[in-house]
């Protein structure tokens, strides 16, 4: 396996999570933004229902005519058959032979878009079946749009996190429901020495339409949001994450409001406070950048704290130590249960209640 490129998987819980599928947290490095030249992915799955396992595939050549059966990742149904390619690469976990690492987080989308009956490859699937066939994060970022356009996608809208020795991008995906078969998708890659981060909510707003360097796009992303009325303004103005994942309260403050801790620790408090408002939710126009610069270069060390990181010493703490916090319990706990939202009812008169947020 490649060395120059590290690929860290954790499960543990950082934030509490409203559902499984929501409860992801990703952080990209690019390699002139590491300590040791190296490209970074940390992904982890706060699901306080799903256990860490770690998938084996063999690099192995396929006779022409070759089938593959594809079942989904979450559930075991099996959705179909693909063609398989004439070789394939060796895959331990989340990164392949040649360094190659897909992570994801899931950020769900325009509810219509969620479904489609006819698609044959989910998110899991996807990762391990590109990851297979790409020797670098460009091909695997093309490898992933011709299977979404052959096969279809039968998930949820995800982030994903490509990376290779040599560079890093971020890719946001969602299907096309029952419109048609395939989805639509973009992808930018990161600009060297620049770190990011996703968590469950669409980051990707506008995006250049003629630097292939630096973005890809499925050819029918605006095209698609027009023609069904998800869009109607000039593509120059096309938002892929107002348009597909549209934010609201919960995407900021349960999502956002991790990368925006992330970003705060290594800018500075000064940075942290000007985004505030948006981390709680209370000013979604406020939206930080894509991506941003440390003044100082990561080490995996550091990834592996920012990876740990529970809010401490900010206006969203848990711990119930600098603010007086229900969630906290008496012994002063990071960790939050199911779900992220809870409702107290009044022992005196049960017809008032107020909610709570669960953080």
């Amino acid at each position: 396996f490649c060395v120059s490129i590290k690929m860290i998987f954790q499960i543990f819980v950082l934030v509490g999570v409203f559902q499984a599928a929501t409860s992801c947290s990703n952080i990209i490095v690019s390699p002139e933004a590491s300590a040791d030249s190296s490209s970074m992915v940390a992904y982890n799955a706060d699901s306080a229902t799903l256990f860490g396992s770690l998938y084996h595939y063999d690099a192995a050549k396929h006779p022409e005519g070759s089938m593959r059966d594809v079942y989904n990742w979450d559930t075991g149904v099996f959705l179909g058959k693909i063609k398989e390619a004439s070789e394939t690469y060796n895959v331990v976990g989340n990164m392949n032979e040649f360094g190659v690492v897909i992570g994801e987080t899931t950020y769900g989308g325009v509810a219509e878009l969620q479904e489609q009956s006819k698609a044959i490859i989910d998110y899991g699937s996807l990762i391990w079946i590109t990851l297979q066939r790409s020797k670098n994060a460009r091909e695997a970022i093309n490898t992933i749009g011709s299977l979404l356009a052959e096969y279809g996608y039968a998930s949820e809208g995800e982030s994903f996190s490509i990376a290779d020795p040599n560079e890093a991008w971020v890719m946001e995906i969602i299907g096309k429901g029952e419109y048609e078969l395939g989805a639509v998708w973009v992808a930018k890659k990161i600009p060297a020495g620049y770190v990011t981060a996703h968590a469950n909510q669409a980051r990707i707003t506008t995006f250049p339409l003629d630097d292939p360097e630096n973005c890809i796009y499925a050819p029918d992303t605006i095209s698609f949001a027009q023609k069904n009325g998800f869009y109607s303004g000039p593509d120059a103005e096309f938002s892929f994450s107002d348009t597909y994942n549209p934010l609201s309260f919960s995407g900021a403050r349960f999502c956002e409001a991790r990368v925006w801790s992330f970003f705060g620790n290594i800018m500075g408090e000064e940075w942290a406070d000007q985004y505030l408002d948006y981390a709680m939710g209370y000013n979604l126009t406020n939206r930080m950048p894509l991506w941003v610069q440390p003044a100082a270069k990561l080490s995996l060390g550091q990834v592996f704290e920012h990876m740990r990181n529970h809010y401490e010493e900010t206006e969203l703490d848990m711990t119930g130590k600098q603010f007086p916090d229900v969630g906290a319990s008496f012994g002063a706990m990071a960790q939050r249960s199911h779900p992220l939202t809870w409702t107290a009812t009044s022992e005196s008169d049960p017809a008032v209640s107020a909610d709570y947020l669960h953080e």
